[in-house]
């Protein structure tokens, strides 16, 4: 069988991503992002985000597939996030998507977003082993996984319990006024600060959280103590650095998710991880993790940053992958799964 050649769609958010890819090669992968229009509400709107994805999508389309250099009609099938995220978002990307597949006579696949940030990292590494394990760190999502296949089996080991880290990384930016979205602005002030000046907590790591929380998340009670310790240091008058506030909050959130992840490593006997999601991007999180890892003779595989992000090509990259290992495409019925557990891969 020569490798599957199929188009990815993705729209759960705020960026309208289109890509082509074949096998696990990337062939095109266009983004149009509606950031700018959140940035004074300091998040994203919902109703802004599916206008926006609806302006975008076919211009998008069109950018990938010449990018890529083929015609729509050679492609093996359309592949497209159909949750989770904004059930308005997700509904325009699954529309435009059923209408290509239609259009086209083309097979459809349905499929999870949380997926597609592991799957990415096919297109970057090549296969993936038989078995591994994967930490998952999204805006809206803190996950560990036990991964037995990326196409049908997947074990979720460990989730946040309240904030994710990617909103407590918003929300510490919103307290420093350093804007939106916080973790790419937090990560490059973070650099001119010392990560050891303030000694903010550590959540679900004390011995009596971690029998009940051992693979779990919480970053409320981070952005909580960051947030009086800020507002105690302006009551007193006393000058600070936010650069040290930043990388102190940044140290305290890459401690908890690499140790929790290499916790999980050492108790399933799993010696690949696979770093996914938007905050895969963050420096620090990257470092550390790959520093913890080396120590334990873990490999970890991390996509390059910008396939961290929101994009087609995650969902291009995992279409392939379950189209190569023969599943059966999704009906045209499926509707769009605003909180689409992470275990179901396709719908």
């Amino acid at each position: 069988m020569s490798e599957p050649l199929v188009i990815g769609i993705e729209s759960s958010c705020d960026e309208t991503g289109v890509a082509v890819v074949r096998g696990r090669e990337l062939l095109a992968n266009e983004v149009a992002s509606s950031v700018e229009q959140h940035v004074r509400f300091g998040g994203v709107v919902p109703e802004v985000a599916s206008r926006a994805h609806l302006q975008a999508m076919v211009p998008t389309l069109r950018r990938a597939l010449q990018a890529a250099d083929v015609d729509a009609s050679e492609v093996d099938g359309v592949c497209v996030t159909a949750g989770p995220g904004l059930m308005g978002a997700l509904v325009v990307g699954l529309s435009a998507a059923k209408a290509l597949a239609v259009a086209l006579d083309k097979p459809l696949y349905g499929l999870n977003h949380l997926v597609g940030h592991v799957a990415v990292d096919l297109l970057d590494h090549g296969p993936l082993p038989e078995r591994f394990g994967a930490l998952l760190v999204s805006g809206g999502h803190t996950s560990l996984l036990v991964i037995d296949d990326i196409t049908s089996q997947i074990t979720e080991v460990g989730s946040t319990i309240d904030d994710a880290a990617g909103e407590a990384y918003d929300k510490v930016a919103r307290l420093l006024g350093m804007g939106y979205p916080g973790g790419p602005v937090i990560d490059k002030v973070a650099a001119d600060g010392d990560p050891r000046a303030i000694a903010f907590p550590r959540g679900l790591t004390a011995r009596h959280d971690l029998e009940k929380h051992r693979f779990d998340f919480s970053f409320s009670g981070l952005k909580t103590a960051v947030s009086r310790w800020v507002e105690t240091e302006r009551r007193a008058g006393r000058p600070f650095a936010d650069a040290d506030v930043a990388a102190s909050f940044q140290e305290a959130v890459a401690d908890v998710l690499t140790a929790k992840a290499m916790d999980m490593c050492d108790h399933f006997g799993l010696d690949t991880i696979v770093l996914g999601g938007g905050v895969a991007a963050n420096s620090r999180l990257r470092g550390l993790l790959a520093e913890r890892a080396e120590g334990r003779g873990v490999t970890v595989r991390r996509p390059r940053p910008g396939l961290c992000t929101d994009n087609g090509a995650m969902m291009a990259a995992l279409g392939a992958e379950v189209v190569r290992r023969g599943h059966r495409p999704s009906s045209l019925d499926i509707g769009a799964n605003s909180g689409l557990p992470i275990s179901t891969v396709l719908v």
